[in-house]
């Protein structure tokens, strides 16, 4: 949804954000970009790739095609880190705390994630598509986290 102005809201802004961020993955199977916002302010991004200096996925084909593992399933048999993670390390690494913060995420975060959000002390969790992992809406829940699911992100609040 736009404002009255006609900008966008502060939904949509973010999720085409990290729709942009999604773009720099060098993963085969799935593009996935991650923002971390507090006060409408972008304090960490993150994309779904190899770590620093190894090669990515692009390079070496994918391993999970190649075992024939399904998605949501065996997430430590992959060279990616996922986009959720490596925004969580982008603020580790650079000192940023994203105590009470809001993620914006093109994808719903697997469990594996979902426990690191909950840790980490993110409140609310933005995403546009689905995940083939039900157990980290249970963990949302359990955690007191807020999940949204922005199924057309031009359709956020005008906040």
């Amino acid at each position: 949804m736009e404002n009255s102005d006609g900008r966008p809201s502060w939904e949509t802004y973010f999720m085409d954000i990290a729709t942009l961020v999604a773009r720099r993955s060098t993963c085969l199977r799935r593009s996935v970009g991650a923002i971390i916002v507090k006060d409408k302010r972008i304090l960490t991004t993150g994309y779904n790739g190899a770590p620093s200096g190894i090669r990515h996925c692009l390079e070496t084909g994918c391993i999970r095609e190649q075992m024939g593992l399904a998605s949501g399933e065996r997430h430590e048999l992959c060279r990616g880190i996922h986009a959720e993670q490596n925004a969580i390390i982008q603020a580790a690494l650079h000192g940023v705390s994203i105590k009470g913060a809001d993620l914006f995420c093109t994808n719903l975060p697997c469990a594996i994630c979902a426990k690191m959000l909950i840790n980490a002390g993110i409140r609310k969790i933005y995403y546009k598509s689905g995940y083939a992992d039900h157990m980290s809406t249970q963990m949302f829940e359990e955690g007191g986290v807020a999940v949204i699911h922005l199924e057309n992100p031009k359709q956020g609040s005008q906040a």
